[in-house]
């Protein structure tokens, strides 16, 4: 006996042919939404109906021996089998709808997951704009354009020539600045 618990145990899993195969839980699930989706269609109201119209004409127009269920009782078996189809149909479209709402509940909990990760993703990307507004606003406004840059410079330069001549004015004329050499104007 140990020597069979054994040779178990060294077979892999799945080689073996003792192994059945893995019965689906949800088997029954999908059965009763083909059954909910069957019942839902014309050509399945059509076939009951052609079935009922052949069973009472059957009853009817057939000869009395070959007839089981009687039109003068109303039709009785056929109201049962109806009843019977019917009591076994509703709970399996409540089935099928119960499937339905909860892949709805799971698809609506993802819907929203989803829009939270899009709104955080939203929230973020403008504020991250924001910031490069920010930022480039700081910049354009410390940012000196090259007529700003030239209007400073000339201006500079006009500074520099009235202290100059201010100061040739002082020495009494002789162009030279206590400095050193003076620079040519440009």
């Amino acid at each position: 006996m140990a020597k069979a618990d054994r040779s178990a145990l060294d077979a892999p899993l799945g080689r073996g042919s003792t192994r059945q195969r893995p019965t689906s839980r949800d088997r029954f699930g999908r059965f009763t939404e083909w059954v909910a989706r069957a019942m839902g269609t014309p050509a399945f109201l059509l076939m009951l109906t052609l079935f009922c119209v052949a069973w009472i004409l059957w009853n009817t127009l057939a000869p009395d021996h070959l007839r089981f269920d009687a039109a003068a009782l109303g039709f009785t078996a056929l109201t049962l089998m109806l009843s019977l189809q019917a009591s076994y149909a509703a709970p399996l479209i409540l089935l099928a709808q119960n499937r339905q709402d909860d892949r709805d509940r799971v698809q609506i909990e993802q819907d929203r997951q989803r829009a939270e990760r899009n709104l955080a993703d939203t929230e973020y990307l403008a504020r991250e704009i924001v910031a490069l507004r920010m930022a480039l606003e700081e910049r354009n406004a410390q940012a000196v354009t090259r007529d700003v840059l030239r209007q400073e410079l000339k201006s500079m330069l006009a500074d520099l020539d009235e202290e100059r001549h201010d100061d040739e004015t002082r020495d009494g004329g002789n162009g030279a600045d206590a400095t050193g050499p003076s620079r040519p104007r440009t």
